[in-house]
């Protein structure tokens, strides 16, 4: 299993980006898989997480209403759409799978980062 953030860049307070988790050797609609980040300093903060099959979905307060996580089985990649961009939300973010059978933890595998900036 392997799992590759991507879409990461550098962003003006107030925009947009949407990330992507790209899957391999395993079937996302199958899967729960969740987005983190991290930022320098602090500790790792779970974003969101999608159920399998049915979507389920579960979001941090701070990030309600800004982050939305959807999937798109025929590309077999997550995204990450993120609207409202502050300063905070600098951090390196990546996704992870949650262990069969397990929701919304444990997790067993975990993908690449990739960098967001948010900057004036």
């Amino acid at each position: 299993v392997q799992l590759q953030a991507s879409g990461g860049g550098l962003v003006q307070p107030g925009g947009s980006l949407r990330l992507s988790c790209d899957a391999s050797g395993v079937t996302l609609d199958y899967n729960a898989i969740a987005w983190f980040r991290q930022a320098p300093g602090k500790d790792r903060e779970r974003i969101s997480c999608i159920s399998r099959y049915d979507d389920k979905t579960i979001y941090a307060d701070s990030m309600k209403g800004r982050f939305t996580i959807s999937r798109d089985n025929a590309k077999n990649t997550l995204y990450l759409q993120m609207n409202s961009l502050k300063p905070e939300d600098t951090a390196v973010y990546y996704c992870a799978r949650i262990k069969l059978g397990g929701w919304p933890e444990p997790y067993d595998y975990w993908g690449q980062e990739t960098q967001v900036t948010v900057s004036s």
